[in-house]
């Protein structure tokens, strides 16, 4: 007979360098937060939201290349700050799509793309718009006329699809863990208190949870969000505040079970107070359930947070999510441009199926029994 030997932890992450399921989908959730911090690092546009536009190549297919000449603005800088590597750089140029261009003395002239293979008229541009930011003239042809690659194609604004999608596993990453660490504290100190206490607690709180419970989610999450507003932050708190019932009512249970135990009468023998038997006596042996329910609450808000951003209540543009993207391009489900809608549905299901698989794979993997 096999003895396990080590500590708790030593012991699952053994148990789960075993389990090929559960590796892939911890691999899926690992690459998801990789790319949720180096997001602009990856992405093709660095500016925020990878929000810039051009309709000359709206809808452009995967793949697709374009000479392209970057025109500074005013607030040009050659330079990216810590905050731009992080938070993408505010547009400081102009990106226009070209057929040809050509240097005559002291004006560069280009003939102008506009789509569908059609071209304008020749226009000129005086070359002080990049000397008078100590641009050289052979930078000017090296570094601001380029041949730039959609590896996705674009949207129906003309920007980088792959950009969009990278930026938007933020949004979608990002309600998980503020809302299950929203749904933690709550459901936690309600589901202690009412299993710890019992009688008028237990019936006020458990009153109180099936109240919330008969409420369906999703109209909660769009009360909530009516109430306090529509924004980034917004959704991410509305999402948290409804996803605590679950995880008060699994704590109560287990707190009720572990409260009649040896240790706590032995606690309460010796004079420990409430705080100390509920936070440093009972809650460590429950962390093992609630690190499963709280997998399934990752899930559930990723879910949840896209189906009110594509009902155009959750991430407001140009704030890229994985939900209004769909919505902005399902309807091009059936006009031959499916992968607009697709790919950030495909997302969304692996995502989702990566924490599902990994939930289920730790309830397997904490029960010591096996």
């Amino acid at each position: 007979m096999e003895q396990n030997s080590g500590s708790f932890t030593q012991i699952v992450l053994r148990k789960l360098r075993k389990s090929p399921i559960g590796l892939i989908s911890f691999s899926i959730i690992l690459l998801a937060g990789l790319i949720t911090i180096f997001a602009y690092f990856i992405a093709s546009d660095k500016t925020q939201n990878a929000n810039r536009q051009d309709l000359a190549i709206a809808y452009a297919p995967i793949g697709h290349k374009q000479l392209t000449l970057e025109i500074p603005l005013p607030n040009y800088t050659d330079s990216r700050s810590f905050n731009d590597y992080f938070f993408g750089k505010e547009i400081d140029s102009e990106h226009i799509s070209i057929s040809s261009y050509k240097i005559n003395n002291d004006q560069l002239e280009y003939i102008p793309y506009l789509g569908n293979g059609l071209n304008g008229e020749p226009l000129k541009v005086n070359l002080k718009e990049w000397t008078k930011h100590n641009i050289s003239l052979t930078s000017i042809e090296k570094d601001f006329v380029f041949d730039k690659t959609y590896i996705l194609g674009t949207d129906s604004y003309g920007r980088d699809f792959f950009s969009r999608l990278v930026i938007g596993t933020r949004i979608s990453f990002l309600i998980g863990f503020i809302a299950v660490f929203i749904s933690l504290i709550v459901g936690v100190t309600l589901g202690a208190f009412a299993g710890y206490y019992k009688g008028k607690t237990d019936n006020i709180i458990m009153w109180f949870i099936n109240v919330i419970w008969s409420i369906p989610t999703l109209l909660l999450v769009i009360a909530i969000t009516l109430a306090i507003g529509k924004g980034f932050w917004q959704i991410f708190i509305a999402v948290g505040l409804t996803m605590w019932v679950e995880v008060a009512r699994v704590v109560r249970g287990q707190f009720l079970s572990y409260r009649e135990k040896e240790f706590v009468e032995a606690a309460r023998a010796l004079g420990f107070n409430d705080f100390n038997i509920i936070f440093k006596q009972i809650m460590p042996n429950i962390i093992a359930p609630v690190i499963v329910i709280s997998a399934a609450n990752f899930a559930s808000a990723i879910l949840v947070e896209s189906g009110l951003s594509f009902l155009g209540i959750g991430a407001q543009p140009p704030t890229p999510s994985w939900g209004n993207i769909i919505k902005e391009h399902y309807s091009h489900i059936i006009l031959g441009k499916q992968h607009l809608a697709i790919i950030p549905g495909l997302a969304i299901m692996i995502l989702v199926l990566g924490f599902n698989i990994f939930g289920n794979t730790l309830r397997d993997l904490m029960d010591i029994k096996n």
